[in-house]
């Protein structure tokens, strides 16, 4: 009897024992399964997460290309404006230099106009302005020359050196071409033909060196040798300048430029 309550308290036991086991087993797979989930959700919010920051990432080198692009054009803008505005300097400059060239063409042409107006009621020194081998100017020699030097007080320089070098061509041996000789000259160097314009100077003061307008050419050949920045070359004319027509008042200016040069 004693013997048989023992064994169902110990069968009663070992059933209570192996009910908590599996209970407590079954707890366990309970609680893993919850930090697996756990894991699944941190992992997938920590995907999102980071899908967003590449997301934000692309937008921000997107925006980054664009900015560089927006800086870049606005660079190429800026160097155009630096381009158009050294344009426009450039271009100013030239115009103040041709305004000055006209101006002082101007005033060399009514020095000379004067003269020759006093020349013209002076005959006896009309012989001096041309080689005793030159034929007086006709009508038709006349109105060529005006026409030729209308163009060029009108500023047209390159129109002015076509006239006076058919002048020159069609009556070598008048006493106009070496006049039309110092205004071709004049134009070209207005044009900054500074080359063609020496050699129109010189032929003249070979042809007539003591022509009126002889100083006039050499002093231009100066100016023309300055602007070709051939200084010694310049030194040089200007001291003939002043040696060869030394009451001239081209020898005075050739005298103060002569002093710049130094």
């Amino acid at each position: 009897m004693i013997r048989t309550s023992l064994r169902a308290g110990v069968l009663a036991v070992a059933a209570l024992a192996a009910a908590q086991g599996a209970q407590a087993q079954l707890f366990g797979d309970d609680q893993a399964r919850q930090a697996i989930l756990d894991l699944r959700q941190r992992f997938d919010q920590a995907v999102t997460a980071q899908n967003r920051l590449v997301d934000e990432n692309a937008q921000l080198r997107r925006g980054m290309l664009d900015l560089q692009q927006q800086i870049e054009s606005l660079r190429g803008e800026l160097a155009r404006s630096r381009g158009q505005e050294e344009q426009l300097t450039r271009d100013i400059a030239e115009l103040r230099q041709k305004l000055a060239a006209q101006q002082t063409l101007e005033e060399r042409l009514q020095k000379l106009e004067a003269g020759e107006a006093a020349r013209a009621a002076d005959p006896s020194a009309q012989g001096q302005t041309a080689q005793s081998t030159e034929q007086p100017a006709t009508g038709g020699e006349k109105q060529d020359y005006d026409a030729a030097l209308a163009v060029f007080r009108a500023g047209d320089f390159k129109g002015s050196q076509t006239g006076f070098a058919n002048f020159i061509k069609r009556y070598p041996r008048s006493t106009l071409a070496p006049s039309a000789l110092f205004w071709l000259g004049n134009a070209q160097y207005a044009t900054r033909d500074y080359k063609e314009a020496i050699t129109n100077f010189r032929s003249l003061l070979t042809a007539a060196p003591n022509h009126p307008r002889a100083p006039e050419a050499m002093l231009s050949i100066a100016n023309c040798q300055i602007e070709l920045k051939d200084t010694r070359a310049a030194r040089a004319t200007l001291d003939s300048l002043v040696k060869t027509y030394p009451q001239s008042e081209a020898a005075q200016a050739g005298k103060e430029r002569l002093a710049g040069l130094k």
